[in-house]
């Protein structure tokens, strides 16, 4: 299904370290608030917290950032998310995610971003996409047989994924991106972290049932303005019909 722009290393490619640790503390706390605040029994904190853990994100804003968003002390996690859908340059579907506390600011900054391409657009564009659960992990053994893997975990099916495609996979290593009902995501996780796998992302997301054919330079062009939407604070995961 080609790479997609999903992947943590893509949510923050060219920002500000600052920026990084923001998008990173954000899905920490969403990661408590649906799942709880313990990292062994929910496959989505523990993800967060050891990219947090590799971008160098200290304890205590790990803790805060997870109390946070479990409601547990002083502080309470007072956030929207919000989906909007739309298209890139050259009609490529778009669906954005996005945590704000401010929905009114949000979305009128959005739809300045989205002025070379549609946002709100008559009728939904969710039915291009499968909605499912996606996991991303390693293993040390290249020879790793992913699609056994993907059958014991219970996973619909697998992709292949490089350290070129996300970073978060070393070099030398089998990497690969699992896919399975949204209901499964956990126990996908959970097995293959108890069987000899790194997971480093663990999540709901969507997938796109087609790709539109387009040169290079319109891919490029809706590259570029895919980032740009990325760029913005409150802006969480973006899904693209985009190889």
């Amino acid at each position: 299904m080609g790479r997609q722009w999903l992947q943590a290393k893509r949510e923050v490619a060219g920002l500000k370290k600052g920026q990084m640790v923001g998008k990173l503390v954000k899905e920490i706390m969403v990661a408590a608030k649906l799942g709880g605040p313990e990292p062994e029994g929910n496959a989505r904190l523990f993800a967060a917290i050891e990219k947090a853990r590799r971008a160098s994100v200290t304890r205590d804003v790990i803790e805060r950032a997870t109390k946070k968003g479990a409601g547990i002390g002083d502080e309470k996690l007072v956030m929207d998310h919000v989906v909007f859908e739309g298209y890139a340059p050259h009609k490529v579907p778009l669906i954005v995610e996005v945590l704000t506390d401010n929905n009114n600011r949000t979305a009128p900054e959005l739809r300045v971003l989205f002025k070379k391409g549609q946002l709100g657009a008559p009728g939904s564009n969710k039915f291009l996409f499968d909605h499912v659960g996606l996991v991303e992990a390693h293993t040390p053994d290249p020879s790793t047989d992913l699609e056994s893997a993907a059958i014991e975990a219970g996973a619909n099916e697998v992709e292949p994924l490089t350290h070129e495609q996300n970073d978060d996979i070393p070099v030398g290593v089998a990497g690969g991106r699992f896919i399975t009902d949204r209901a499964a995501t956990a126990a996908v996780s959970k097995w293959l972290a108890g069987n000899g796998w790194t997971v480093v992302t663990s999540e709901l997301g969507y997938v796109p049932k087609q790709f539109p054919t387009l040169t290079d330079a319109q891919r490029q062009e809706a590259g570029e303005f895919i980032q740009s939407i990325e760029d913005h604070d409150d802006v969480h995961r973006i899904w693209a019909a985009l190889k």
